[in-house]
């Protein structure tokens, strides 16, 4: 089974493809030349062994070249997967760079690239190559066989035809089912990490029990989709081991009342039998290679809904944003199923500005922040930062322009330095100790037993809500990008660390545009302007910061 669309999208040369086959034709064209000469080998033996050392020195020869081939094969076949990994891998995480966030399902993803990748290697490096073989060298064995008696020659075309073509009846059933079961392991993989990630959750609502059981369901669900499939994969194996072996005792047969009836010599009945094996060799290769590669194969739905995902336009300008004012022209943005995020949004924000963006829960204020971080990209209107299409900016000039930190930050299991210089390897330990001092975060990594040096956990779970989001801030104050997005970065402070935050951020921002999300007015006593959303348009705005009746009014407490 060739699937053009794999080929494709793992940017396999065929010409390696074909490579492989000719090395593997060659090994197996040993392999028979093996077989003839082992049978001549016997059979001068039975006749008195005059020409034994000759044909000796010939199977050794043979044995040599033979395995120097296989090795060439496996070297060559290796570097092909370990190519086809690297791409395939390549291209999906590069895709998946462009993926809303909310379009990517962690544990589906991680399933597919890393186990239906792997699985896909012995497709390109076994099966493909072996069919080649499968197509030459039965025929080749069936020709030999009726050159030395007609009648056993036969018998083996018919039993190489029956193992070669039987099993593909049973082909688009395994494919089908398998995808099938592929989709159940993405799904159940899926809920597992979802689970382990969240255990604390479960266990503080006692629902633990509830979800291992729907778990334990799903699992099962697998295991009889599994089983199912490796019942119709025993009845292909089986019948194609059936041909084999019934083709090979009835080609013997045939051969030895040939034999008996002075149609052959011995030699000739001991060529038959080493050429009948090895004419059923490349049919059970192929079939190994084919549930190596069928893994691979199963996940190719997974791979083309990877690909396809709806995903952000990119563009490749490359050079730096002079101006750093932003401008928001009639932009609208609806989320999967019609929700809206914001709808005909218009704003200017000078250079310099600060900008408290408020309103109440679902209003549409963290949708700003996703547009502006181009998580998203507009349904309509255009996003300028210093008058130029957001979207036209390549990701490393948007990164240093626009710097955003969320409300659920992300932090690596490296150590804090590390994570702190995500946007400036080059930072030195001062420049990053200053960030950190600004956000509020540095005594608290100072009283860590390593420092700055510490490595955290998982997503930091070792820290505390706050701590997390001061380490974002840091990370953020550290980039050099003059448009700065806060998105409730003081919502798990309290009021005297959040009065000393947002005053050293203040400070230390005054020469960058700085867009405050808030739902607090402590955190917006700097602003310059603010803004009021509700059901994702502007309902109010004004100078200076905004205030509590504002906040009370808006329902933004």
């Amino acid at each position: 089974m060739i699937h053009r669309r794999l080929l494709e999208l793992a940017g396999v040369v065929p010409g390696v493809i074909v490579a492989l086959s000719v090395i593997g034709l060659a090994v197996s064209a040993l392999h028979l030349g093996f077989a003839l000469a082992l049978g001549l080998v016997i059979g001068d033996l039975v006749n008195g062994g005059a020409d034994l050392p000759r044909l000796l020195t010939l199977l050794l020869l043979i044995a040599v070249v033979r395995a120097l081939l296989i090795w060439v094969r496996e070297t060559v076949a290796a570097r092909l997967g370990t190519s086809v990994r690297i791409t395939l891998r390549a291209r999906l995480l590069d895709r998946l760079v462009d993926v809303p966030s909310h379009a990517r399902d962690s544990g589906a993803i991680a399933t597919t690239v890393i186990d239906g990748v792997e699985g896909l290697a012995p497709y390109f490096t076994r099966y493909l190559p072996q069919l080649l073989v499968v197509m030459v060298v039965p025929l080749a064995a069936v020709v030999a066989v009726w050159q030395q008696a007609p009648v056993p020659g036969m018998v083996l075309a018919a039993a190489a035809a029956v193992a070669v073509l039987a099993p593909r009846a049973w082909d688009a059933r395994l494919l089908r089912n398998g995808r099938g079961r592929w989709a159940r392991f993405a799904r159940l993989s899926s809920d597992y990490v979802e689970a382990l990630q969240n255990i604390p959750l479960l266990r503080s609502f006692g629902a633990g029990r509830r979800t291992g059981e729907s778990l334990r369901q799903d699992a099962d669900g697998l295991r009889d989709a599994t089983m199912v499939q490796l019942r119709l994969s025993l009845a292909e194996t089986g019948v194609s081991a059936l041909a084999r072996l019934g083709g090979t005792v009835l080609t013997v047969v045939a051969a030895v009342a040939a034999l008996a009836g002075g149609e052959i010599g011995a030699t000739q009945a001991i060529v038959i039998l080493m050429l009948t094996r090895e004419c059923f060799r490349p049919v059970q290769e192929l079939g190994e290679q084919w549930h190596a590669g069928y893994v691979g194969l199963t996940a190719v739905d997974g791979l083309e809904e990877l690909l396809t995902t709806p995903h952000r336009a990119r563009r490749c300008r490359d050079e730096a944003v002079d101006a750093t004012g932003v401008e928001c022209e009639d932009v609208s943005y609806y989320y999967p199923g019609g929700r809206r995020g914001v709808a005909g949004l218009s704003l200017r924000i000078a250079p310099g500005e600060c900008l408290a963006v408020i309103g109440p829960s679902g209003s549409g204020k963290s949708t700003i922040a996703r547009l502006l971080e181009r998580d998203v990209d507009p349904d309509a209107g255009t996003i300028r930062v210093g008058d130029v299409d957001l979207r036209a900016l390549s990701d490393r000039v948007r990164a240093a322009t626009v710097a955003v930190v969320p409300q659920d930050p992300v932090l690596f299991a490296w150590t804090i330095a590390d994570n702190l210089r995500l946007c400036r390897p080059a930072a030195s330990d001062s420049e990053v100790e200053a960030a950190a001092r600004i956000a509020q975060i540095h005594d608290v990594i100072r009283a860590l037993p390593d420092g700055y040096r510490t490595i955290l956990d998982e997503n930091g779970e070792q820290l505390s809500g706050g701590e997390r989001q001061r380490l974002a801030l840091a990370r953020a104050l550290l980039s050099p990008a003059p448009v700065l997005v806060l998105d409730e970065v003081t919502s798990a402070l309290d009021p005297d660390t959040e009065r000393a935050l947002i005053d050293a951020v203040h400070a230390a921002t005054a020469q960058r545009t700085v867009v405050i999300i808030a739902h607090r007015s402590s955190a917006c006593r700097h602003a310059t302007r603010w803004l009021l959303l509700r059901d994702g348009s502007v309902a109010a705005s004004g100078a200076g910061s905004p205030a509590s009746a504002v906040f009370e009014g808006a329902g933004a407490w």
